[in-house]
């Protein structure tokens, strides 16, 4: 992973760059202008040197007369502070300023010689054996008759050039180096100022990321980057907008789901779990978090379920349809599907709802064993009692021992009907009562519950021999109405005593514990089954039919009693077992 610089550190340098390259290529156009300028005013100037010594040596340029020439050049060179050299036309030196012209060789082959003889000034810059350095030479011409008489050569040393160029170039470079701070600086404080805007951009686009999106830039800089600010003001402003709609939206949708009675699935087109809701996780004793992404037949087993799920995914419209699971206590689920679609038309998965209808399935099963319980209740003693009227009717009625037996069997049907009549009336009562809270309580004490359960029950006890005992601390209070508390009671001390054997025990114990008021009814009789037990308290239902008809009961008698308890806020428990007795416990608030 590369380096990534800031956009200061990316542009700065590049300015520096392109000034420096810029110094550089303009210094050396400079050296090199300036050296060129300098060569050619030396050139001007020895030639204007040597056009002057020309003159001076007209005529004096014959053999005759060569120790003249060397002597005026070395009193010239001396003067003017020149290399003077006098060449002939054949080449040979007659005079020279800084050397004995008689130890020089031939110049016919120098380059300005050469074409000083032709009649032009020749000038040429070359490293001097003679004198050991780097000279410069301008050789003009001496005409004389129309002809070339001879050459005047001028010379001067090229490092008194190249000390006035590097003098001027050491000047140049100061300036120059100058220049280039300033620029430095200079763009160094444009690029500060071009990059500012950005960085400021980039801290704000980091806060939005961040989810800071109150955080607000300020427009400055050029008009572009105001504009790109206010832009990115603008998106951070409707990002939030849209968000706050996302998660109110998302608050709402999960409030619903929760607050849902119904379990509600979400599955992809694989069947994968995307989501649950508390009441999925609550029907099938699972947690999200440990079933995200699994497959739909890994958390529910069910095989009509994963059907439905599978023709929810494959149709096009919403399905219904009833799941049964089998099992101690059958279940019962309305199942709901509806196929899920994304904006391109394509599946994205489906979703269930599963709505728990055992409940009602088991209330509608409790109904129609009402209905056909009460028509069996009622229609068996008027069957009866008709049947023995008929009897009488035709005949019997004349036959004194039979008319009264008749007569005494169709009363005794009559009292039961009677009964069943009022324990219906006094169940539908205590219902109505209990639902528009017309049931008032007090704080009682619960001493007197033992004389209502003697009075009435006393008897029958006594005479199946059944020890009958009531046991409650004394001035212990309950919150209660003591009327429907003492029918409740009586209901249960009195199945006691019928499914009591003879010479058995009934015991009656109140007593307070955690808050609460507990009656405890126990007795020594047959006992009850376990799977008898969720149904006992359901009206005419009965573990023995025939025994509890002949023992004169109702079938309503449990079912007052827990009427009673729920009027009271309460709660009421059984436990049995075959041949070893019952005991029935009614808990109640305790008093205020």
């Amino acid at each position: 992973m590369g380096w990534n610089r800031s956009l200061l550190w990316q542009v700065f340098p590049s300015y520096v760059l392109v000034i420096v390259v810029s110094l550089l290529v303009e210094g050396y156009l400079a050296k090199k202008l300036i050296d060129d300028v300098s060569r050619a005013q030396t050139v001007e100037d020895l030639t204007s040197s040597a056009v002057f010594a020309a003159k001076l040596f007209d005529g004096r340029l014959s053999p005759a007369q060569a120790q003249s020439p060397d002597t005026l050049c070395k009193e010239l060179g001396s003067a003017i502070r020149a290399r003077i050299t006098i060449i002939d036309a054949k080449g040979q030196v007659l005079g020279e300023s800084e050397t004995d012209p008689e130890r020089m060789e031939s110049h016919v082959g120098r380059p300005e010689v050469r074409d000083a003889l032709q009649g032009r000034v020749g000038a040429s810059e070359r490293y001097s054996f003679t004198l050991g350095k780097t000279m410069t030479y301008v050789a003009v011409p001496v005409e004389k008759e129309g002809r070339t008489a001879g050459i005047v050569r001028v010379a001067a040393e090229t490092r008194q050039r190249s000390h006035i160029v590097g003098r001027y170039f050491e000047q140049l470079a100061v300036v120059g180096v100058l220049i280039a701070l300033l620029a430095a600086g200079l763009s160094f404080y444009i690029s500060y100022r071009v990059s500012r805007p950005v960085r400021e951009m980039a801290l704000g686009a980091r806060r939005f990321s961040q989810g800071d999106l109150y955080y607000r830039l300020e427009p400055a800089g050029s008009e572009e980057f105001a504009a790109l600010a206010e832009a990115m003001n603008r998106m951070a402003e409707q990002l939030n907008d849209r968000i706050a709609a996302i998660t109110r939206q998302k608050v709402e949708l999960e409030t619903i789901l929760s607050g849902m009675v119904e379990a509600v699935f979400v599955v992809d087109p694989e069947q994968r779990l995307v989501r649950v809701n508390r009441a999925a996780e609550l029907l099938f004793s699972i947690t999200a978090g440990r079933i995200q992404g699994k497959r739909f037949h890994e958390i529910v087993r069910n095989t009509d379920l994963h059907k439905f799920v599978s023709r929810t995914l494959d149709s096009q419209h919403p399905l219904e349809a009833e799941i049964v699971f089998l099992g101690d206590q059958d279940r019962f689920l309305q199942a709901y599907g509806c196929p899920l679609e994304g904006s391109q038309g394509k599946k994205t998965g489906a979703l269930l709802v599963l709505h728990d209808v055992t409940r009602l399935k088991n209330l509608e099963k409790m109904r129609r064993d009402f209905v056909a319980n009460v028509s069996h209740e009622l229609n068996t003693p008027v069957t009866s009692i008709k049947g023995f009227l008929e009897t009488l009717r035709e005949g019997a009625l004349r036959e004194p021992e039979n008319a009264e037996r008749f007569l005494d069997i169709a009363i005794k049907h009559t009292d039961r009907l009677g009964r069943i009549i009022r324990d219906l009336l006094s169940l539908s009562r205590i219902e109505r009562d209990t639902e528009k809270g017309e049931i008032a309580r007090e704080n009682a004490p619960l001493g007197p519950l033992g004389e209502a359960v003697y009075r009435a029950c006393g008897e029958s006890a006594a005479a199946k021999g059944i020890s009958l005992d009531f046991q409650c601390p004394a001035n212990l209070e309950g919150k209660v109405n003591l009327t429907l508390l003492e029918q409740a009671l009586v209901n249960l001390v009195d199945n006691a005593i019928k499914y009591s054997g003879p010479g058995s025990a009934v015991s009656v114990t109140v007593a307070q514990a955690d808050g609460e008021i507990a009656i405890r009814v126990q007795d020594q009789g047959c006992g009850i089954s376990k799977e008898h037990l969720s149904r006992l308290f359901e009206r005419f239902y009965r573990v023995d039919k025939g025994r509890s008809r002949r023992e004169g009961g109702t079938g309503l008698g449990l079912a007052i009693v827990k009427h009673i308890v729920n009027a009271h806020n309460g709660r009421i428990t059984v436990e049995s077992l075959p041949g070893r007795g019952s005991t029935f416990t009614v808990y109640i608030p305790a008093a205020s």
